[in-house]
């Protein structure tokens, strides 16, 4: 028995969601092997043979991969698919465009969004927007499973000596084409992977109130900044600061909350964080019942001074 895992990276190193894939892939059990495609993504390959727990990688390098566009990627993976008892993607855009069409191609149903491994066959997910947990087992020969990162640790990125396999690039199908990418620049550490994340809410009023009132505060605990989807929705934060269902799920060591009310969908993104503190002048929202610590007070006023104390 042995587990595929598909690499996420950018050419040059492997991104954060893999290391939580290959701790999913370890709790299965047998094996596991990492598929890094791409072009010119030697340096990738090699990051990936020093995670702890990969005994191979699988390197496919060609202009076909270069962009990471889902049919290619799908094709590639396709190739080696035979050889493996179970195969995961991070649950992220990428992974969540490519995933589908292994397993249409396999003619398996796909395991979406696991948070826990029971056993090689068993899995746990989150549904109802995380108000249940189900628990899926699967008689597939082959697994394809999409593997929600903030239900597993990293695993380490030293301590591993797995050997760099090289194989031919899966040729370009035709059926898409790289068109460009825009990417946002920002300072901050990356909303999934920071250890500590400010979100505000409606509750901010405006644009420029949330930004004077997130703004310091993050900077003073080197911090993400994050979003409900009414802040967004609101134009008070871009759309890619979203926390919560439709947005971003994270997990960060801590979450504060200000004038986030706590609707189902936005908890659904942030309760698996491991302290949350919330402050809401509305003694009843929402936001309480999973605070671990909870203010109830004016942010207006409570934000400056928690900044001019910090």
């Amino acid at each position: 028995m042995t587990s595929l895992v598909i690499a996420e990276h950018d050419n040059a190193s492997i991104k954060s969601a893999t290391l939580n894939t290959v701790t999913a892939a370890l709790a299965c059990g047998g094996d596991v092997h990492v598929l890094v495609a791409g072009e010119n993504a030697s340096a990738a390959a090699q990051a990936a043979a020093q995670i702890a727990g990969v005994s191979k990688v699988i390197h496919a390098d060609g202009a076909s991969l270069k962009d990471g566009l889902a049919e290619n990627i799908a094709a590639q993976v396709l190739a080696i698919a035979s050889n493996y008892s179970h195969i995961l993607f991070p649950a992220t855009a990428s992974g969540k465009n490519a995933a589908p069409r292994v397993a249409a191609k396999l003619d398996v149903a796909q395991i979406s969004d696991i948070t826990k491994v029971d056993s090689a066959d068993t899995f746990e997910r989150p549904i109802y927007a995380g108000n249940a947990i189900a628990t899926v087992q699967s008689s597939d020969k082959i697994k394809v499973i999409t593997v929600r990162g903030t239900g597993f640790d990293a695993a380490a990125t030293t301590g591993g000596s797995a050997q760099v396999e090289q194989l031919a690039a899966a040729g370009d199908n035709g059926k898409s084409s790289f068109v460009g990418r825009e990417v946002t620049k920002n300072d901050r550490p990356e909303l999934t992977a920071a250890k500590i994340i400010v979100s505000g809410g409606r509750a901010l009023g405006s644009s420029e109130k949330f930004q004077e009132v997130i703004t310091p505060l993050a900077d003073k605990l080197g911090a993400a900044i994050g979003a409900s989807r009414a802040a967004v929705d609101a134009g008070y934060a871009p759309n890619d600061l979203q926390v919560g269902q439709t947005g971003k799920i994270v997990a960060p060591q801590l979450y504060i909350a200000l004038g986030i009310s706590g609707a189902i969908q936005h908890l659904a993104g942030m309760k698996d964080s491991k302290v949350i503190v919330a402050i809401n002048k509305d003694p009843e929202a929402p936001i309480f019942s999973v605070a671990d610590y909870g203010l109830e007070a004016d942010l207006f006023q409570a934000v400056p001074e928690l900044v001019q104390a910090l």
